[in-house]
């Protein structure tokens, strides 16, 4: 059971919402998650006949390529500013979908009523996992699929977010952290009794898009909200933004390394699962 404050939520969401519209999500998107979309989409066996919800959709990563196989797609979440990157998206992709603010947590479509409820490195940044997997569960039909990308906690976003954490603010009291939803443990956890035919399999997207480290941290530094967040909330401690600039760019450096070259490996478990 999961303790709930609704006050104290609001703040929660609120708070999400500032971060995710901070810099240009649609950018960092388009130039490192972009593979992932499509990878989900066939993972989760979507066709033309499917009822589909995108979950904290962001700007559609994989909601406009779940529309391009004909599917009714819904993409969700929680920041006007990322569904109207996405709907501009999908016009210039001349793709028709549902785009609904909505809370991952607090689902506002009936029990059952999706083929398919998919999330592409969105709803592993929900708050409260076994709220959002509750109701990730209760509007998928029995028989349906589940489809999931999140980063793990060993791959370089999930340290990455392990860096940030000593400089972040303390997290609301009740709340997980995002790469948690990349083990495969805490999933069965969330999904027990709930699904059958669950499988997991970690993988890697490999970024090319960048030249140096330091040309990483300034495309990330101007783009991604979380990143952002941080940096901002250190504004008054020069020194301390110095000291985050140097581990992060040893972060790169320790992540690109093991590709060779200035090529990073992003590790990412893909889940997919039949609701029961």
């Amino acid at each position: 059971m999961v303790d709930f404050d609704p006050e104290a939520d609001s703040v929660i969401k609120a708070r999400l919402r500032a971060i995710w519209s901070l810099g240009n999500y649609a950018a960092v998107a388009a130039e490192t998650v972009s593979p992932l979309g499509p990878v989900l989409v066939r993972a989760a066996g979507i066709s033309g006949s499917d009822r589909v919800l995108d979950i904290a959709a962001g700007t559609g990563n994989a909601a406009i390529p779940a529309a391009e196989t004909g599917a009714d797609v819904t993409a969700s979440d929680l920041t006007p500013d990322l569904l109207n990157s996405g709907k501009q998206l999908a016009l210039a992709r001349y793709v028709h979908l549902t785009w609904s603010l909505a809370d991952a947590e607090d689902l506002p479509y009936p029990d059952a009523s999706f083929d398919a409820v998919i999330s592409c490195v969105g709803v592993m940044f929900a708050p409260h996992h076994r709220l959002a997997a509750a109701e990730r569960l209760r509007v998928c039909r029995p028989g349906g699929r589940i489809g999931l990308i999140n980063w793990t906690p060993e791959g370089f976003i999930g340290s990455l977010f392990a860096v940030l954490k000593p400089y972040s603010p303390p997290p609301p009291p009740g709340t997980q952290s995002p790469p948690l939803w990349g083990n495969r443990e805490h999933i069965e956890s969330l999904l027990a009794g709930q699904v059958r035919q669950l499988r997991t399999e970690r993988r890697t997207l490999l970024i090319d898009r960048f030249a140096a480290p330091e040309d990483f941290l300034a495309f990330f530094k101007a783009h991604y909200g979380p990143l952002l967040a941080v940096y901002e909330s250190l504004a008054p401690s020069p020194d301390r933004i110095n000291a985050l600039d140097e581990e992060l760019l040893e972060l790169v450096k320790r992540y690109s390394a093991r590709a060779g070259g200035m090529v990073m490996d992003w590790e990412y478990l893909l889940v997919t699962a039949t609701r029961s």
